[in-house]
């Protein structure tokens, strides 16, 4: 079985997402020890934002310049990745009310027509719907359910439709918010979210 983790917050060993995808990780290789991951870092190794010339290419232009090469077989790499995985774990940051850059990037290079997603006669038909996927979200403020700012919360939402766009339509989702209100919130939401990590299912 193999689990991908994801990492895409910028803040190094002071990121709460990354402490507890790190946790889910750990949780389900102590489960299944035979479990063999793929770990990729966006912060440290980001994927290029689609251009139009890696559109063409993938359209069936030939990607001559070397650094758009170079591109495609980045993203094949990262596609491949995913669509090889059982189990994709992620740590999803808010950075305003949304994800960060470097994590979009990734998503561009795995919503792929033909490989993850279809258009049929009834519409967009998922082709990754076999896959368990984990999310890790961080938030500084409060963007639950009754919040005054739930309606700017744009990781969660675009996350489950993201993934729900693939097939997967009940991403597991592990949140801890309010980090940036003060030392006694961020404790208070870093533990609660590790005690989940805990108590997930083995994988």
């Amino acid at each position: 079985m193999k689990l991908l983790h994801i990492d895409a917050s910028i803040l190094g060993d002071h990121s709460v997402s990354r402490q507890v995808s790190s946790a889910i990780v750990d949780r389900l290789r102590k489960e299944t020890p035979e479990l063999d991951v793929i770990y990729r870092d966006l912060s440290l190794a980001p994927l290029s934002h689609l251009s139009g010339g890696h559109l063409a290419a993938a359209q069936g232009a030939s990607p001559e310049a070397p650094a758009l090469q170079q591109d495609m077989a980045a993203s094949q790499a990262a596609l491949d990745e995913f669509l090889a995985a059982d189990i994709v774990v992620i740590g999803a940051p808010m950075y305003n009310f949304t994800i960060p850059t470097q994590l979009k990037a990734w998503i561009d290079r795995i919503l792929v027509a033909g490989k993850t997603f279809q258009y049929g006669p009834q519409g967009v038909e998922g082709l990754a719907g076999n896959k368990r996927v984990i999310i890790a979200i961080s938030r500084g403020g409060l963007y639950g359910a009754g919040m005054p700012s739930e309606t700017a919360e744009h990781v969660e939402t675009y996350l489950r439709t993201v993934f729900a766009f693939i097939g997967i339509t009940n991403p597991e989702i592990i949140v801890a918010e309010g980090i940036q209100i003060g030392p006694e919130q961020r404790e208070k939401a870093l533990a609660g979210a590790l005690q989940a990590a805990t108590s997930l299912r083995a994988a």
